[in-house]
């Protein structure tokens, strides 16, 4: 394709007000008299043809100033992080249900790292310069917006040449000592796109395994959490498995055949959200040090937490589920208390039998099921509120998950009853 027609296959590919925005933003970089460039994902993704394209946007010049200067003409939230040149604007869909335009400008920089895994310490550079510093060759082109090289496109390092073949190469030999978070990313990119590691890059990966540990729990929670989020991620982690990088990344993380099958069920019929799901299923077997050491390792919190000591907690709790003549609010009982998620990844994983059942069941059926009568309804029965209401719920809760209750009436009935025996049940 000619360079030239890009620009105007990138406007036809952006919605109404992302390319309403692009063009302001062309238009104010031209007043200027900056350059500005469309760089990494975005073009690889315009010359893929891929249906979602990122706006990431590159500036030889004040990235900051200019952002202002947009914001302020489109209405737009603008968020300045100086010490890296970079600006994030959020514009309003303007309609009801519509996700907001968002678009990113950082200022053309050089990076330095002082120590490997170390954040970089960067300064402003000219656009060939600020191509270098990127983790793999498809990611190094970049289409001239504004300047002198508007509808140019620019390949310092081949990177059509391996579009075309469908490879991730690196630009140089110590990428991943710089910046491991890069091995994960390039599994990520081999899934989503379809690619595949170029031998030498293979090896390179291999080899520097070990630097993950130089990286922040904070940020290899973020990269193993966006493998998580992709369409179809156990292409990407049975890669991981076999280069060895989810146990380096931590051994309590592991991956087989098994658990693709549980993924792709899980993604058939979703129980309870999907990442959570699959991050139980990653530590299924592990011992409760190993998933403690994983927790703080990976700097996991809240829902991510819960659903990892759940899992825990589960495996416990086998035997008891496994009991003949457990009543379904029996179950509920023992299941409730814990994260959905977790309950979903040991229904995936159990092996045919009660227990399985009993866990489908409560997910399915059981955990949605509730009493027909409310508080007030009890109120109106002549019931006091206080303990003996809270304990009247609770057994028709239970009445109703036993099949003792059908319906509104067969409740009225046990409510009846247990009045006339001056009990709450």
């Amino acid at each position: 394709m000619p360079e030239a027609p890009l620009i105007e296959k990138l406007l036809s590919r952006l919605s109404a007000p992302m390319a309403a925005i692009l063009a302001e933003t062309v238009k104010t970089a031209r007043r200027r008299g900056v350059s500005l460039y469309l760089v990494g994902g975005g073009v690889r993704d315009l010359l893929l043809d891929r249906p979602h394209l990122d706006v990431d946007l590159a500036v030889e010049g004040d990235a900051a100033s200019l952002a202002e200067e947009l914001a302020a003409a489109v209405g737009a939230r603008l968020t300045v992080h100086r010490r890296f040149g970079t600006a994030i604007l959020r514009h309003p869909a303007g309609q009801a249900g519509a996700a907001d335009v968002g678009l990113d400008l950082a200022q053309t920089r050089d990076e330095h790292y002082d120590r490997p895994g170390a954040l970089p310490s960067v300064r402003p550079a000219t656009i060939a310069q600020d191509l270098a510093r990127r983790d793999f060759t498809v990611n190094t082109l970049a289409l001239g917006l504004a300047g002198e090289q508007a509808g140019r496109l620019l390949d310092l390092y081949d990177g059509q040449r391996d579009l075309a073949a469908r490879r991730l190469r690196v630009l140089h030999d110590r990428s991943f000592q710089d910046d491991a978070t890069r091995i994960l990313r390039g599994l990520r990119y081999e899934g989503r796109l379809g690619f595949r590691l170029e031998p030498a890059t293979q090896r390179l990966l291999c080899r520097d395994l070990s630097y993950l540990d130089t990286i922040s729990g904070a940020r290899l929670r973020r990269e193993l959490l966006a493998i998580l989020a992709e369409d179809c991620p156990e292409r990407i982690l049975g890669r991981a498995q076999a280069l060895g990088v989810l146990s380096a990344l931590h051994p309590a993380l592991s991956f087989d055949r098994r658990r693709a099958a549980a993924f792709a069920t899980a993604r058939r019929r979703p129980l309870a959200p999907l990442p959570e799901v699959y991050l139980c299923l990653l530590a299924a077997g592990a011992a409760p040090n190993q998933v403690e050491g994983a927790l703080l390792r990976l700097a996991l919190h809240g829902a991510w937490e819960r659903a990892l000591r759940d899992s825990l907690r589960l495996r416990e709790e086998t035997s008891r589920l496994a009991a003949p003549g457990l009543r379904p609010s029996q179950v509920v009982a023992m299941l409730d208390p814990l994260s959905a998620s977790a309950v979903a990844a040991h229904a995936l994983l159990e092996p045919p039998g009660i227990v399985r059942r009993r866990l489908r069941q409560y997910l399915e059926d059981w955990r949605y099921r509730r009493s027909a009568l409310r508080g007030r309804d009890l109120q109106a029965l002549g019931v006091v509120p206080g303990p003996a209401m809270g304990q009247m719920l609770s057994r028709l809760h239970a009445a109703r998950l036993d099949g003792q209750a059908r319906g509104r009436e067969d409740e009225v009935r046990l409510v009846r009853a247990w009045q006339s025996a001056g009990t709450p049940g």
